[in-house]
């Protein structure tokens, strides 16, 4: 599930039972040197689920909330892929070369690079390619196109290969030369998998008019593939052997987090504002002590030095200090939380810092919240007159993201668009108070007998993104239904 404009893409899905994926892609152009974006994601949730500042904390929240950056994966027809000097098929070639000729560690580390980004760039075009066929209308020669992609996907996979022969010399060490095994075995499970989960697809009526050529087209690829498998001791499938299947299960994650790892960008987190924090609890240290000096002197002059009345005066001034300094924290911490957010995290590629992001945590009254989001909320009649008595709580999780693209253009000889922050968010925690998932329903039957029925009992969280560029404002709207089982669903909403 997508929504997409010019520089902002988010995808949804449901990452395990009890976890949402958010898949946001910040895009820049090249009119500019800085990009910054900024988005606010309102959580609005029941009252019967008894979220609140008393039993849902900040911290509870970054707890369940897990966020990786990374850039985006440069976008590639498959078929220039291996085509054209600046390729990255040419690319892989030359640091190949370069490694083999003298395997300094600068050429090794470019190897091993240009291995990952072709690997990557393979995933993301083929998926690619795959959907857009899926998609295509019955109209359409899917077919042809279909057969077109497998020709390239082939062709990709033939060249690869095919670049061994560079690396088959004594120059080049057993560890090194798996990098290679590693980027051929990666794109060989991604090939496998993004082909079966296309055969499962045409197995419905929208693809008679080609379930059975392109059956046979993607069957023939697949048992090619699998010799290929074989014939490099590649793990396979074991029907036979549930823990083969767990041992490639691991080995397929690993795959991917290390064919990966060069697109996720190193990120150093610490708290925002703390030297303003630092400010602020001196100025009511501060605040409180002028207090209790102006209490003492006072009554000193007054009644004297070694009198009742300025040791009494004494001890309340002392318990009112402590009273006044620990008010005038609250005070300047809620202002400083006004102000400042409560973490940033620099990122960077190799050493080179290429932008940050800031977020923040907080739950807000709804006579706060814009009217805009409250119009993209949308509650139904019944929802809104029962939200009266028992209002929803909002949640605001607002973070500011800046992008320096010269920076970023700096870092890699590759096109990078920008970066995509992958946030997954476990709900569990909004689990606790549900109601049993079952509710027994009951009916009349044929003969006037009570028929009992079980129905799913659903709560829904309804989360509002509101992204704004520049002058222009976006908002969109999804409603996950879940219960204690669960996570059911996810939809976007008009």
């Amino acid at each position: 599930m997508t929504f997409v404009n010019s520089m902002i893409n988010i995808q949804t899905k449901i990452h395990d039972k009890f976890t949402l994926e958010f898949k946001i892609s910040y895009k820049t152009g090249k009119q500019k040197t800085i990009y910054d974006f900024g988005l606010k994601t309102w959580v609005f949730v029941p009252n019967s689920l008894d979220i609140s500042p008393r039993t849902y904390s900040r911290d509870d929240f970054y707890k369940d909330i897990h966020t990786n950056i990374r850039l985006i994966t440069p976008v590639y027809l498959l078929r220039d892929i291996s085509s054209g000097e600046k390729s990255p098929l040419a690319k892989l070639t030359r640091a190949m070369n370069d490694m083999a000729s003298e395997p300094a560690d600068n050429h090794v580390y470019e190897y091993e690079y240009q291995i990952k980004m072709f690997a990557a760039i393979y995933k993301s075009s083929i998926r690619d390619q795959l959907a857009y066929i899926r998609h295509a209308g019955a109209t359409t020669d899917r077919l042809a196109m279909l057969k077109k992609c497998i020709g390239e996907a082939e062709d990709i996979l033939k060249r690869y290969r095919d670049l061994s022969h560079i690396i088959k010399t004594h120059t080049v060490s057993k560890e090194h030369y798996n990098y290679f095994l590693f980027g051929d075995e990666f794109m060989l499970n991604l090939t496998e998998k993004e082909l079966f989960s296309f055969l499962e697809k045409i197995n419905i009526p929208e693809f008679s008019d080609i379930e059975n050529e392109a059956s046979k087209l993607l069957c023939d690829f697949l048992e090619k593939e699998k010799c290929h498998k074989t014939a490099q001791n590649y793990q396979t499938v074991d029907p036979e052997n549930p823990a083969s299947n767990s041992e490639l299960i691991f080995r397929f994650g690993a795959l991917k987090k290390y064919i990966e790892s060069d697109l996720f960008l190193n990120a150093n987190q610490k708290r925002d504002g703390v030297i303003a924090e630092q400010v602020y609890l001196s100025m009511a240290a501060g605040l409180s002590m002028v207090f209790a000096t102006a209490v003492a002197f006072s009554f000193q002059q007054t009644y004297g030095n070694l009198t009742m009345p300025f040791f009494v005066a004494l001890v309340v001034s002392y318990m009112l200090k402590d009273r006044i300094k620990e008010l005038m924290r609250y005070y300047f911490s809620h202002k400083r939380t006004g102000k400042y957010f409560d973490h940033k995290s620099t990122f960077s590629i190799k050493d080179n810092e290429i932008g940050w992001s800031k977020e923040s945590f907080d739950f807000i009254p709804e006579i706060k919240v814009p009217v805009e989001v409250l119009s993209a909320r949308n509650r139904l009649p019944l929802i809104q007159a029962d939200n009266r008595h028992s209002k929803e709580k909002i949640i605001l999780f607002k973070k500011l993201l800046r992008i320096d693209r010269k920076l970023l253009e700096y870092s890699s000889d590759y096109n990078l668009d920008g970066v995509v922050e992958i946030v997954r968010f476990n709900v569990s925690s909004f689990m606790k108070k549900m109601d049993n998932p079952e509710v027994p329903l009951y009916t009349l039957g044929e003969n006037r007998d009570v028929k009992r029925i079980m129905g799913s009992k659903i709560y829904y969280l309804n989360i509002v993104f509101q992204y704004t560029p520049a002058k222009e404002e976006h908002l969109v709207r999804y409603r996950i239904a879940f219960n204690r089982e669960g996570i059911k669903s996810i939809k976007q909403m008009n």
